[in-house]
């Protein structure tokens, strides 16, 4: 092909033409081992008020992936237009490469092809370039890929069982086709203890579905116990990811191990107790399971003096895999000491940072009695006329100790107010500091809801321990498709496990010192729901536990240190259904039994409140959206001059749009902070340059007083005329599309194709005229 024609190729031509060619005549199979397109991260969402919208300049988007069987990613090849050199993609592919931890990464311009190999051989260079007829087989890449890996030609066959194939073509992420395949490979080399570390929300369930499946699937292991200790927990799985298992599953019940099935759920609970007559895992030999996958192990099964223990050393010569958001450690026992360290760790920033999980806003609150502290008065007495001990109360003291009923009545309202200000359907979790004030808190949103509340009396629910009516509503409020209950008010029991996807708003009225439950708490919020347009979260904060988001191991390491006093139990506080009351925070607990002073007359208003939001570094920042808008744009078109010669150049004003939504900046948001009948162009220059805006109608009206259609015909008039009034109202992007020919007023002109050809004489003419019309609505700009 003629150069100068090559160079009018787009990309997708150039890989149509050149690549995809080249690669098949090297032996890839383009059915199961050459993928094209394919999304690796969405990339992640950015919330400024109520607004949302994805980064798309982040998202990454491999050109091809390269396999050597559809579950073992082994190359990445970026393509690129022929304007550029042959290695220009290079350093994008490696990227790929590295979230796919794969040695061969590829670039090419349709002229050649440059590479990355991670694993020369002597004297062989990191980086060449080789012509178009001369890219590697999948057998060299395999050979590669092997060698980078560290397997051994013995594993390969356990190594490349395939994963099951769902029906509905859901393919596992890349961080959990990572996951699964450091297991398999972990075990293939002859590892019984796995530790995977994985975000509340990233789908540790379907990967572990994805890890028996293929281990099941090789004869690995024949029969499989997946142990987990909440019964949610293990309903859950049996109807929604392990459901392929069908018939060989079974959940273990009435106390029983069932050795007609292969694939056994159970809660430690239902196979362990106290007495020898509960130890039911001891009805089967020892050898029994090859396989046990131990869910949230970090909740005391890897503790030396836990009960549950007893189970896997009892099965000592299985397979074991532990599962963990939040790896828990004391200087006694460390879940990292039991299992190794982990094969593979894919933690809430990473996953927030990617796309694949929420990002969150925090809306802090200071209460006068909790900042500044109430003593009360020489005599008070509380509700039922006992005198108030003399000392002043602060806000560890409120609902633990102290309970001032005003304060409550203020924390509802204040909920209520938020939810009424944008959804209040929005499915939300209210975390108490007990039960008793998990109750009141119900009583009080009841108050604040008002006709809500009349309306359904499920609208809130208590869901704790000890309530038989809340649990039994534990899963409607999980499922998205019911609407009741919209509020839960707790103090234990969501704080793990439970999959609420469509959960909006997190309201923590609890005082939290451990990070493992503060870690867990946030994890309730952070699952994507596009379906359920939930992209983000809220996170109310009354009693300063936010504060744990600045300490260096929540995106750091996950694992959290509990360090006990002399007369501590070793084993870290850890909360559960049988003692819904504990909150689980430690030595700081009071004893059981306390005594609560109920004050009804003392007033509670809120001092302070400021917002804060993730910043680019994964930091909370304050900042809106407007702010938040300004940077972004400043970033691309560093002066007001350089914007506006670049707005006015644009073919497409769309263009230019499209361009700064992909850094996350929508105007359809932005108009709602700033002003919704301001044009584009204003609200840009507004935002970013302190310019003072004008209207689209004022712009409109401007290009009119000044005779600009007097150089036309009559019919021209008419058409530009009424495309001035769409700008008024729609803006620019409903000019610039041809589309709106179709609308009305232009269909009582014609059809768009006789508006085109027969009033401008040709496409060509039209769109001069259109861009003509443009630069007059700018035309003030330019000076």
């Amino acid at each position: 092909m003629d150069p100068s024609e090559k160079k009018k190729l787009s990309e997708s031509d150039i890989c149509d033409l050149f690549i995809s060619p080249s690669i098949r005549n090297s032996g890839w199979d383009p059915m199961t081992q050459i993928r094209r397109e394919v999304t690796l991260t969405p990339g992640p969402v950015i919330v400024r008020g109520n607004m949302s919208s994805r980064n798309k300049k982040k998202k990454k988007f491999a050109d091809y992936v390269l396999s050597w069987e559809p579950s073992v990613p082994i190359g990445v090849v970026e393509a690129k237009d022929n304007n550029v050199g042959v290695s220009h993609g290079l350093q994008q592919a490696l990227g790929y490469a590295e979230i796919l931890n794969i040695p061969s990464a590829f670039s090419s311009n349709g002229d050649a092809f440059a590479g990355h190999n991670k694993v020369p051989e002597a004297g062989e260079d990191i980086e060449a370039e080789f012509s178009l007829d001369e890219f590697p087989s999948p057998e060299q890449l395999w050979k590669r890929y092997k060698k980078f890996r560290g397997i051994e030609d013995e594993e390969e066959k356990l190594v490349l069982q395939p994963y099951h194939e769902d029906t509905s073509g859901k393919e596992p992420r890349y961080y959990q086709v990572e996951a699964i395949n450091r297991t398999i490979e972990a075990v293939a080399k002859g590892k019984n203890r796995v530790l995977l570390v994985m975000a509340t929300g990233t789908g540790k369930t379907y990967t572990t579905f994805q890890i028996i499946w293929r281990l099941w699937k090789a004869g690995q292991a024949k029969r499989i116990l997946f142990l987990a200790d909440r019964n949610v927990l293990v309903d859950q799985t049996l109807v929604n990811d392990f459901k392929p298992f069908g018939a060989v599953m079974t959940k273990v019940r009435s106390r029983t191990i069932d050795p007609s099935y292969e694939i056994h759920l159970g809660l430690y609970q239902s196979l362990t107790g106290p007495d020898e007559a509960d130890k039911v895992f001891k009805t089967v030999s020892r050898d029994f399971f090859d396989l046990i996958v131990i869910d949230e192990c970090h909740r005391g099964s890897a503790a030396d003096d836990a009960a549950w223990r007893e189970i896997l050393d009892y099965f000592s010569d299985a397979i074991q895999v532990g599962l963990t958001a939040t790896p828990k450690e004391t200087k006694y026992v460390s879940s990292t000491s039991y299992f190794g360290e982990p094969v593979y760790t894919y933690s809430l920033k990473q996953g927030i940072d990617d796309g694949f999980l929420a990002p969150y806003k925090v809306v802090k609150i200071d209460i006068d009695r909790d900042v500044e502290g109430w003593t009360p008065p020489p005599g008070m007495t509380d509700d039922l006329g006992a005198e108030i001990e003399a000392r002043e109360y602060n806000r560890q003291d409120m609902d633990r100790i102290l309970v001032l009923n005003q304060r409550t009545k203020l924390v509802a309202n204040r909920v209520m107010q938020l939810l009424k200000a944008t959804d209040p359907f929005s499915k939300t979790i209210i975390f108490c500091e007990d039960i008793d004030h998990a109750e009141r808190m119900r009583k009080a949103i009841v108050n604040a809801a008002g006709q809500l509340a009349l309306d359904n009396p499920k609208y809130v629910m208590r869901i704790t321990g000890d309530s038989v009516e809340g649990k039994a509503e534990l899963d409607n409020f999980i499922d998205p498709e019911s609407k009741f209950p919209v509020i839960a008010t707790t103090s234990e029991l969501l704080t793990t496990g439970v999959d609420a996807k469509t959960c909006k708003l997190i309201v923590l009225d609890k005082t939290i010192t451990s990070m493992t439950i503060f870690k867990q708490i946030i994890g309730r919020g952070t699952r994507i729901d596009e379906e359920h347009n939930k992209y983000f979260f809220t996170i109310m904060d009354f009693k300063g536990a936010t504060d744990l988001f600045r300490d260096p191991d929540f995106d750091g390491s996950p694992v959290v240190i509990y360090t006990p006093g002399p007369d501590d139990n070793p084993e870290p506080p850890d909360p559960s259904d049988e003692d819904p009351g504990d909150d689980g925070d430690g030595p700081d607990d009071e004893p059981a039994g306390t005594t609560k002073i109920r004050v009804s007359g003392v007033d509670a208003k809120i001092v302070a409140e400021r917002i804060e939001y993730l910043g680019p570094d994964g930091k909370l920042i304050t900042e809106s959206y407007k702010d938040f808008a300004k940077r972004q744009i400043r970033s691309e078109y560093a002066s007001l001059d350089d914007f506006i010669q670049n707005w006015n150049g644009a073919d497409k004003k769309k263009a230019i749009i499209q361009e700064l939504e992909e850094h996350g900046v929508l105007l359809e948001n932005l108009a709602a902070e700033v002003g919704k009948d301001i044009g584009d162009f204003d609200l840009l220059l507004h935002v970013a340059y302190e310019q003072p805006p004008l209207t689209r109608a004022e712009r409109a009206n401007n290009v009119k007083k000044r005779d600009y259609f007097t150089k036309y015909g009559e019919e021209v008039r008419q058409v530009l005329s009424a495309l001035l009034d769409k700008y008024a109202d729609e803006g620019i992007e409903a000019i610039e599309d041809a589309r709106v020919l179709r609308m009305h007023p232009f269909d009582e002109i014609g059809k768009p194709v006789e508006i085109i050809r027969n009033v401008f004489g040709g496409k060509e003419q039209y769109e001069e005229a259109v861009r003509d019309l443009e630069n007059e609505l700018y035309r003030q700009a330019e000076g």
